[in-house]
């Protein structure tokens, strides 16, 4: 298995990522930047006797994080020289700021003894949930319509990334020797998918998105996926054969009588 062009380019993008937010962050601070970078170095050199595009994707996913945690919630503090208890913070325009209102103005705390005596019997006799309604139906017929009228996701060339690497298992060197072996990243969820179904490169391409795409409506229709319908579907045939079985056997047995 061999690293595509594809994830090399997005590991030299990370690693420019984490320089510029360490530039960023880390300005005026000599010492610590110099510390940084040099670890980023080591790691991205490290990084090139890896083999595996799975653990070399995932690399390249640990630098972006990094790079967003340093530059949106990281800052630099100094002590002011005239006050040992007075610090000076640095923030740049991409540092995230928070509220702090419910730590300032807390709510009161009753401390009553009729709110101590509801609180017990809350604890004691815990409240029973109705189910959601956004539950997927019960019955095979009403699950059937609305498998139909669910909202079915897209997929944006946008959002993945693809690769291609060697295949493996029989089929000679057609297989065993060329790139036709398609993976697929979904950027927003994380889903990945693996096809290496066919001989051919563009199939395999045209199945691992029907992959992903099932992935992405079993995410955003749950209970309601054309998966889990066929597997609703099978069930129901089970259900009217024990059925119908059962009412033969009734029959037979008043017959019998």
């Amino acid at each position: 298995m061999t690293i595509t062009h594809e994830l090399r380019a997005a590991a030299r993008s990370a690693y420019r990522q984490l320089f510029r937010a360490s530039s960023s962050t880390f300005a005026g601070d000599e010492r610590v930047l110099e510390a940084f970078r040099l670890k980023i170095r080591q790691d991205a050199v490290a990084a090139q006797n890896i083999s595996d595009p799975i653990a070399y994707e995932e690399k390249n996913t640990l630098g972006r994080e990094i790079a967003s945690v340093v530059r949106k919630n990281l800052v630099q503090a100094t002590r002011k020289s005239d006050d040992a208890d007075t610090w000076r913070i640095r923030m740049t325009h991409e540092t995230e700021l928070g509220v702090n209102d419910t730590i300032k103005n807390p709510l009161p705390m009753d401390t009553s003894r009729r709110s101590r005596r509801n609180e017990n019997e809350s604890q004691a006799a815990p409240e029973v949930l109705a189910p959601a309604r956004d539950s997927p139906p019960m019955f095979y017929s009403a699950l059937k319509k609305a498998h139909k009228n669910r909202t079915v996701p897209e997929l944006s060339e946008n959002d993945i990334e693809e690769a291609f690497v060697r295949g493996s298992g029989p089929g000679g060197q057609s297989v065993n020797k060329t790139e036709n072996n398609v993976q697929l990243l979904h950027r927003p969820t994380g889903i990945r998918v693996s096809c290496h179904q066919t001989r051919s490169l563009a199939l395999n391409r045209e199945l691992a998105r029907r992959q992903l795409i099932e992935k992405l409506d079993k995410l955003q229709n749950p209970g309601l996926s054309k998966g889990e319908l066929q597997q609703a579907k099978q069930r129901e045939r089970e259900r009217r054969r024990l059925k119908k079985a059962r009412k033969k056997r009734k029959a037979k047995d008043l017959e019998s009588e």
